[in-house]
């Protein structure tokens, strides 16, 4: 068994890895700490042979899972780090260490699919491109919905307010506006990047149209914003682990944080 842990900007996910497959997620607000929570729910598991972990929540963040893993274990965990290649994954980046671990860890567990926009709406939204072959062709990163209001309230008169965003593509009241214009604006640069993606492998085949790409939604604003694309998605909320999943299928080969 291994234990797979993906430390985000806001929140910390885990789930465990065996050889029936990918367990179900488990997660906290993390603080920039270690809540109590999570020492609780880590209390009852099972030693695992393995600690994998993706971090883009800072290393101080970082070191302190791991004192935990030491500590309950007695295992040197594994960072996992963004690198050319491995397992036929193909970086777009001229530098791939420049490619956040997150992203990266999600290209690798989108590649089931032959080809995918994957969207992963969390503090910040990140858009990553999927062709054949496990070719990223690039990406786009924007602020996440609450970035979004926040830093607008902040630079007008809008009264604040924290309603929720509708699918509904328009709003009664400022704070909504605000909230739900926010959400269709990410939904509307899905379904274009989306029909970018599609259009270019179907001129790439040089026939009739392809099947249209797999649109991965994942993070945790991932259920607001998918009803809000108007193309069929697939809301994997555990890509990221799904990754590490599969990194726990090589050897050890990940270099610490």
């Amino acid at each position: 068994m291994n234990l797979l842990i993906d430390i985000g900007n806001t929140n910390l996910h885990w789930a465990l890895y065996s050889d029936d497959g990918l367990g179900p997620m488990d997660g906290v607000r993390h603080g920039r700490g270690v809540p109590l929570d999570l020492l609780a729910a880590w209390e009852v598991l099972a030693p695992p042979q393995r600690v994998l972990i993706g971090n883009v929540g800072g290393a101080a963040l970082g070191e302190a899972v791991a004192r935990v893993v030491r500590a309950y274990w007695g295992r040197e965990p594994e960072f996992a780090v963004t690198r050319q290649g491995c397992l036929g994954l193909r970086v777009a980046y001229a530098d791939p260490a420049r490619l956040g671990v997150d992203r990266w860890l999600a290209l690798l567990g989108a590649q089931g699919c032959d080809s995918a926009l994957i969207v992963d709406a969390g503090t910040a939204v990140t858009f990553d491109v999927l062709a054949p072959a496990g070719c990223h062709l690039g990406g786009l990163i924007l602020p996440g919905l609450t970035m979004m209001r926040d830093s607008l309230l902040a630079g007008t008169q809008i009264p604040p307010g924290a309603p929720e965003p509708t699918v509904e593509p328009w709003a009664t009241d400022s704070a909504g506006a605000v909230a739900t214009g926010g959400l269709h604006a990410l939904a509307s640069l899905a379904e274009r990047l989306h029909q970018r993606l599609w259009d270019r492998l179907t001129d790439a085949n040089g026939g009739p149209p392809l099947p249209p790409p797999a649109l991965l939604i994942a993070g945790g604003d991932g259920p607001l914003l998918a009803p809000c694309i108007g193309r069929p998605v697939e809301l994997v909320p555990d890509l990221v682990l799904r990754g590490l999943a599969r990194l726990a299928t090589t050897p050890a080969t990940t270099e610490g944080d």
